[in-house]
């Protein structure tokens, strides 16, 4: 095998898995709060086959890097593809994440799809190149993992990725919505993981930056501002200076909800149904089986 680059020199590694370095520390938390998340919402089981998207960015590096190594360390087995896509953006030069995989050793396919004309054809003067860039790239991916035999999809999405949406779904969307841990897809073809969704961003970014990973900038999405997801994040910071927990506190309230406190006249339905339910009995049941966090 051919020497790493220089972006990912031994020396970086060396101080970024090393158990007793402020890097070494960082990554093992990192690693814990993620098998902590994948255990907790039952993310990953025996058998899966796991596509991870990997953009080129620090969050998907990550997820990668630890996700690889908390499989050789499972209770079970699960296989792993690692996919990029190249979606054919000016000034594109996907040499040094090529290098990176090859090295890593993790099994991985590069396609190539040029969605970038169809994103700037179909996009409105003044609008955000976003959400048609998603919808393509969410199609060539499906179709990837249904070739690949993918039963599972983890995308690198952090603890800040969810509350920016909830901000933007509460702000501009009209709803209380953020970003679930794990979805099944419209059409019940795969789940959608995110096994990093605890996983505060600066953490991530501080971590990528110690192991040096080789990081893609996007052009399509980067050449735009006043994004209102960029918004929401300066919000964020700005809120967080008077209180410096705002991000870990707004997480706890997520997974903390009070439905019969909101005015979602479905919600209450619901609660009414199950109140009743119980009222008839109350049936012991073992519960869920819940997987082990992978240390």
């Amino acid at each position: 095998m051919s020497e790493r680059s220089d972006v990912r020199s031994s020396d970086l590694v060396r101080a970024a898995e090393s158990p007793r370095s402020p890097a070494g520390a960082l990554r093992r938390a990192l690693s814990k709060q993620m098998t902590r998340t994948i255990a907790g919402y039952g993310l990953l089981a025996e058998g899966d086959h796991v596509m991870v998207a990997v953009s080129g960015g620090k969050d998907s590096y990550t997820l990668l890097d630890l996700l690889w190594h908390a499989r050789a360390r499972a209770p079970f087995k699960f296989e792993i593809t690692a996919v990029h896509l190249d979606q054919a953006q000016p000034g594109y030069d996907g040499q040094p994440l090529a290098k990176w995989l090859a090295d890593f050793g993790a099994p991985h396919q590069i396609l190539r799809e040029d969605t970038y004309s169809v994103v700037i054809e179909r996009t409105a003067p003044g609008g955000t190149y976003c959400a048609v860039c998603s919808r393509l790239r969410r199609g060539i991916l499906y179709t990837a993992a249904e070739r690949l035999g993918c039963n599972k999809i983890a995308l690198g999405h952090h603890r800040d990725d969810s509350l920016e949406t909830l901000l933007m779904n509460l702000f501009y969307g009209g709803k209380l919505q953020a970003m679930p841990a794990g979805y099944t897809t419209d059409d019940g073809r795969f789940q959608v993981i995110r096994p990093l969704i605890e996983c505060a961003e600066a953490d991530i970014a501080e971590h990528a930056q110690n192991v040096g990973y080789p990081i893609l900038p996007c052009n399509l999405c980067g050449s735009q501002d006043g994004l209102r997801r960029e918004a929401m994040a300066r919000l964020l910071c700005e809120l967080e200076r008077d209180s410096p927990n705002l991000r870990a506190v707004m997480l706890a309230a997520l997974k903390n909800v009070s439905t019969t406190h909101l005015l979602d006249p479905r919600l209450l339905a619901r609660t009414a149904t199950a109140e009743a339910g119980s009222s008839l009995g109350s049936g012991s049941g073992s519960g869920p089986r819940r997987l082990p966090v992978l240390s």
